[in-house]
């Protein structure tokens, strides 16, 4: 029989390494975080063979006191908590004190330290079975440097699952640049086999900081992203969020911080897909560079031996407060004149899926900008290139056919000339309403002369192509609009608007519907019954593992009500919160709507055209249809002219 024998100081650390020190990657990032919570300012990082020979990293911090270098490199040895009291409200990036241990136990580790106020600097290293230490004097400025070379050296199994030296060392440069993102006072330098990859500076402003992001993750991004800054509640968030148009493949774009700490969240997850749900195309991933900052207390960093996640306090109301902020900032999302983008050649946001491989059918720039509703900002802009007078003079015209504008604010619906299928968001009965008749002359064409003393920022409608697009012009260019797509988003807002603001229909089940479930789940439906209820679900709990539902919302009639009631109980059970019942609701009325908007091939007056446009520039989230296509797009008079090699 075996015996219980106690494990060598260098076994053990070699053990705990196995958890911290995966690859290269991961003692960057350890040395680094430690390099940061010493204070540093400037950070140098030398490296070579992706990692895996050497690495270096030189920083200006407080340093470590002759005193205190041997018991760095032990065990269970830090500065940065004392007590109980000190664990449960981390401030600091590494906490654990095994960082230095595991990492020399698998390397030829030497720490090179100078304190602030000694005026000499010493060398530690360990050797040994034991891991005993020996410290001698070194030249060395203030701050530490540390240089771990042969990393898994003594560990033959664990170096055979390194990948190539450019795998390792895209890890690595990950690493660096989420730290970059995440503390801009600080410098961060990288260099590669003598070959210099950044050279990042210390910003204080977000000009620069801006320019940070865009080194780091590309023109693109910045080019594409909204500010955020909102604070409610004790939580504050503030970053960047990209368009719904501007989605990636893979979720290789989406950096959260929480209190500086890059992490990754299930929770945090969860609610950024909820916020970014009705405008993002089937299978891309939004982008985001997100900071959130809360009382330390209240959140749990000390659940992973790498730190990569969190616990929060009160989890609902972390997540209802991304969901909420994030959402608010998308749908106030209108479109813009040009003017301060493209024509002062300041930043600009895109509209529509970029295409890097197709040059001319690339989507171009479209700056978007955050307004409310009414504002009537760009009306008091100057006089637009675009003659007024010519546009009212092609409505004069048409006073003999079928008006519309008018008529279209007050119905609330979008009538074509020959009748409109109207969409009751209660109960999803389509309806054929008659066409209005209007007068044109007196509807849109006054208030053209009256009141657009410039352009508007999606311009004025000239013609229709082949009965799918609307040709506008607008202040700086050609804009084209998707007129099914466009129509569709601006039927789906109002029948979410009208569904939401009245009580929701129900409709009592003659046969009420049993569900079995375990006891947990049945838990989770009494403690969470408002989740139900909120949209017209009646659920009571009728035994230990059993629910009865006794009524459901009169749009989710046809719905399979048990599967619909499983998937919202296991999301309760994985997130603390679920929203499906609310997508099931907005799935069928995104239906609804595609069904109830303008068809292809349905000719328009320029009056129903431009009426179209108004409403686009005031409907939320009018960049994408209900699946996330781009309802728009622009050609400035620069893209044309290079399309035509005017200039040259």
């Amino acid at each position: 029989m075996q015996r219980i024998n106690l494990l060598s100081p260098r076994l053990a650390n070699q053990i705990a390494a196995g958890e911290v020190v995966e690859r290269p990657a991961s003692v960057v990032k350890e040395l680094l975080e430690n390099s940061l919570d010493a204070g540093a300012t400037q950070l140098d990082i030398d490296v070579e063979q992706g990692g895996v020979r050497r690495i270096k990293i030189r920083d200006n911090g407080v340093g470590i006191l002759k005193d205190d270098l041997s018991l760095a490199l032990s065990r269970h040895a830090t500065s940065k908590i004392i007590t109980l009291d000190d664990l449960e409200a981390v401030r600091t990036l590494g906490f654990r004190g095994e960082a230095l241990a595991s990492i020399s136990s698998v390397s030829r580790l030497h720490l090179t330290s100078q304190a602030e106020g000694e005026v000499e600097a010493w060398r530690v290293e360990t050797e040994g079975k034991d891991m005993s230490t020996s410290v001698r004097p070194a030249s060395h400025p203030k701050g530490t440097t540390i240089d771990v070379r042969d990393l898994f050296f003594n560990t033959p199994a664990r170096r055979k699952f390194l990948r190539t030296e450019k795998t390792e060392f895209n890890h690595l440069e990950e690493v660096v640049k989420r730290l970059a993102l995440s503390r801009y006072d600080t410098g961060f330098r990288l260099s590669h086999n003598g070959k210099q990859i950044y050279d990042l500076r210390p910003v204080t402003d977000q000009l620069h900081a801006e320019h940070r992001l865009a080194s780091l993750l590309g023109k693109k991004f910045i080019e594409n992203a909204l500010t955020i800054d909102v604070e409610a509640a004790g939580l504050r968030l503030w970053g960047w969020i990209g368009l719904p148009t501007f989605s990636r493949s893979q979720a290789d774009l989406q950096y959260f911080f929480v209190n500086g700490r890059v992490v990754k969240d299930k929770l945090v997850a969860h609610a950024v897909r909820q916020a970014y749900r009705d405008v993002l195309y089937n299978g891309r991933h939004p982008t985001f560079v997100l900071y959130l900052e809360l009382d330390p207390a209240t959140v749990d960093v000390n659940v992973h031996p790498t730190k990569h996640e969190v616990r929060f306090r009160d989890g609902r109301l972390v997540h209802d407060f991304l969901f909420s902020r994030i959402h608010k900032a998308i749908a106030d999302v209108r479109p813009e004149s040009e003017t301060e983008g493209a024509s002062e050649g300041g930043l600009s946001v895109s509209q529509g899926v970029a295409q890097p491989e197709a040059a001319i059918t690339e989507q171009s720039a479209l700056p978007l900008a955050n307004r409310p509703v009414n504002s009537t900002d760009w009306m008091r802009a100057p006089q637009s290139r675009v003659a007024v007078d010519q546009v009212a003079g092609q409505l004069e015209g048409m006073r003999s056919l079928s008006g519309y504008a008018n008529d279209y604010a007050s119905s609330g619906g979008y009538a074509p000339a020959t009748g409109n299928e109207q969409v009751d968001p209660l109960t999803g009965e389509i309806r054929q309403t008659p066409a209005p008749s209007l007068n044109v002359a007196t509807g849109f064409a006054g208030s053209v002369q009256e009141e657009y003393q410039t352009v508007p920022p999606l311009g004025f409608a000239v013609a229709q192509l082949h009965g799918v697009y609307i040709l506008s012009e607008s202040e700086n260019g050609l804009i084209l609009v998707d007129m099914h797509a466009a129509h569709e988003r601006i039927v789906y807002e109002r029948m979410k608007t009208s569904f939401y603001e009245k009580s929701i229909a129900t409709q009592p089940l003659l046969v009420p519907i049993n569900v079995s479930v375990s006891q947990s789940e049945a838990d989770l439906v009494e403690e969470n019954g408002e989740v139900f209820s909120a949209f017209g679900f009646r659920v009571e709990r009728t035994g230990l593992e059993s629910v009865m539902v006794r009524e459901v919302p009169i749009i989710l009639i046809k719905a399979d009500t048990e599967a619909l009631v499983r998937d919202v109980i296991s999301d309760l059970s994985a997130n603390g919160v679920s929203d499906l019942l609310e997508a099931r609701a907005n799935e069928l009325m995104a239906t609804m709507s595609c069904h109830g908007a303008v068809r292809a091939n349905r000719k328009l007056t320029i009056a129903e055209m431009n009426s179209l446009l108004r409403d686009m520039e005031i409907t939320e989230r009018s960049g994408q249809c209900n699946h996330g296509r781009p309802t728009w797009t622009q050609m400035t008079m620069s893209d044309l002219d290079k399309l035509f090699l005017r200039g040259r």
